[in-house]
């Protein structure tokens, strides 16, 4: 969620039932090196709460001292990515590189637990690969240096986000008797069906949403609804996608600037408006206007230029 989960997109995602997030993963090194971009990603606020700051690293040095800068902005928990499969991370023997060395891993969260009064948290996948499928040591040994929940991606590294994931090796770890901390799913979940059918089967205390959420914030309220219910919410409309994606990006210019908050919010567009038929045009122009007054009335303009559509 690197690039995604920033204060504008947490702002929807809030606003539309999201219970707990987290920032995006920011490097220990940059924090330590004073990175610009790395201290920006530690901006919180108060509406966002509860919130958990992510750092990734390899270095014992380097994530202690970070887990003490995370310590000052005052977060409700810090939380550990060792579950990014991105080449550029895992080549840096961070994030899911450290599921070769489970010895590194306990020693890194050690580290980080120690230097912090913060609750720990991680948040890793099932093993390197399916010979190398490693979580159930994984899970008790972090469990036995404090940390106090974890979330685990039903895929190993090598599958990245391909294939299927697989929740029964998470299911496994969450019946396990040794252990005693909340055990959270991640992983393919993308309706209030799925959500529940997950839950039940697999008796996981709870589930993380990444991609899913991207575009669609109302993912998270729905899937409260149905568990509660058993109902499904209506569809948001496309006035009432057209609403969202504005105020993104309102919370965008505000946090980046005008100019950076534009360029950043174009990704976006194509994902708030997924399944509108002969949108390619509209979208041309979103991602090619520079100006807030041009991208609002191109967005004001949509629900009756594609009244005829049925999402």
């Amino acid at each position: 969620m690197e690039d995604v989960s920033d204060p504008p997109f947490r702002y929807v995602c809030k606003k539309y039932g999201a219970d707990l997030m987290y920032t995006e993963f920011i490097s220990s090194e940059g924090l330590i090196r004073d990175a610009i971009k790395s201290r920006k990603k530690l901006d919180i606020f108060d509406y966002e709460k509860p919130i958990g700051i992510q750092i990734f690293g390899g270095d014992e040095e380097a994530m202690a001292l970070s887990a003490k800068i995370v310590d000052a902005t005052q977060p409700d928990l810090l939380d550990i990515n060792f579950g990014c499969p991105v080449k550029k991370v895992v080549c840096k023997g961070a994030g899911a590189g450290v599921l070769k060395d489970v010895d590194l891993m306990v020693k890194l969260t050690k580290a980080v637990v120690k230097s912090t009064n913060l609750p720990v948290t991680v948040k890793t996948r099932l093993g390197w690969d399916e010979s190398m499928i490693n979580i159930m040591e994984v899970a008790e040994r972090l469990q036995d240096v404090g940390i106090k929940a974890l979330t685990i991606h039903g895929r190993t590294r090598a599958q990245m986000y391909k294939g299927h994931s697989n929740w029964n090796y998470i299911a496994e770890v969450k019946h396990n008797p040794k252990i005693k901390i909340p055990i959270f799913g991640n992983g393919d979940i993308d309706s209030p069906e799925k959500a529940l059918e997950y839950k039940n089967k697999y008796g996981v205390d709870g589930i993380m949403i990444g991609r899913a959420s991207i575009g669609y914030p109302w993912i998270f309220n729905e899937i409260k609804h149905y568990m509660k219910t058993g109902t499904h919410l209506a569809k948001p409309t496309i006035e009432n996608r057209v609403e969202v994606c504005l105020a993104h990006l309102r919370k965008s210019m505000e946090w980046k600037g005008p100019k950076l908050g534009i360029l950043e919010m174009r990704p976006h567009y194509t994902n708030y408006f997924k399944g509108i038929s002969h949108f390619k045009d509209m979208r041309l122009k979103l991602v090619t206007t520079d100006t807030y007054e041009e991208v609002e009335a191109l967005l004001l303009s949509i629900p009756e230029k594609y009244k005829a559509v049925t999402l």
